[in-house]
């Protein structure tokens, strides 16, 4: 494959995964756990590099995915304890982000660590970091790692979809039919965690939080049906990132910040002109009325 097609790969495959997670994040109105997470993110991989000593291999991810669920935690234990929701968020996300940026300050020292790069990642060398598998040849590691996240969302979503739907839209209900609601919820955090660790080193932390997002909240204006918004955000993702990646060659800028600004469009777009929920639609429907 060439150089273009693995930039574009890896970055549908963020898009695809996001977006499918993405949907149930807003949906249980948990948008800023994406943000959360991918800032969070950073303290764990400073963690790692401290430990080991090493800006690559395995335990990178593991640092990463381990703050990650840490995040979650912190977040619904404070939750739990009557802190506000979104409070709790906002305290857990900016006291880890904050301790992530002081130990690059102070500890990293010379390494290629920065918080630039944490943000805006560096997709534009993901071709260049290979690896060897198995009957498919030299891949890009990044790429790899997201095709089995993607694997892993998929199959997770997929063998509990009627309890995901079911503990999305009526957690009483749920808790009531005898689902195990928290561990539920644990077990999804976890998925976000790990599908914003996959992405986070190829995409950066802004196109992580546009790519779980934005796609799903684009793809909410258009219908009303879970499955079919599922795959709309997942098409919006792929979509974005092949705008992106072709306008930022256009204009000679950044990729990841050109697919973020792609979500953007992408749901600008949507918000204006969705069937339902879209603006001009709805300023039509009076004036159809008065006709």
């Amino acid at each position: 494959m060439t150089y273009t097609g693995w930039i574009l790969l890896t970055a549908s495959l963020v898009g695809i995964s996001s977006g499918i997670v993405g949907v149930f994040l807003i949906l249980r109105r948990m948008a800023m756990m994406a943000d959360a997470i991918s800032h969070t993110v950073l303290l764990g991989i400073v963690t790692a590099y401290l430990v080991t000593k090493s800006l690559s291999g395995f335990h990178m991810l593991v640092g990463a995915a381990i703050a990650g669920i840490v995040t979650t935690f912190l977040v619904q234990w404070l939750h739990s304890k009557g802190v506000q929701q979104d409070a709790s968020i906002g305290v857990v996300f900016t006291t880890l982000f904050a301790l992530g940026v002081i130990l690059i300050a102070t500890k990293v020292g010379n390494a290629h660590l920065d918080v630039q790069h944490a943000l805006m990642g560096e997709i534009a060398f993901i071709p260049w970091n290979t690896m060897e598998v198995p009957f498919l040849g030299k891949i890009p590691i990044a790429t790899f790692i997201l095709g089995i996240v993607l694997i892993l969302v998929v199959t997770v979503i997929g063998l509990f979809y009627k309890e995901w739907k079911l503990t999305t839209f009526d957690p009483a209900l749920a808790a009531s039919l005898g689902i195990p609601v928290l561990a539920m919820h644990y077990i999804f955090m976890t998925l976000v965690s790990i599908t914003t660790v996959a992405s986070f080193d190829a995409v950066g932390a802004i196109m992580v939080v546009a790519m779980l997002i934005t796609p799903a909240a684009s793809a909410y204006l258009w219908t009303d049906k879970l499955l079919v918004m599922i795959g709309l955000s997942a098409f919006f993702g792929v979509v974005s990132a092949w705008i992106g990646y072709y306008f930022a060659l256009w204009i000679d800028t950044s990729i990841s910040g050109s697919m973020a600004f792609a979500t953007g469009v992408i749901f600008l777009i949507s918000f204006l002109f969705s069937p339902k929920h879209g603006m001009l639609s709805n300023w039509l429907k009076p004036q159809a009325g008065k006709s």
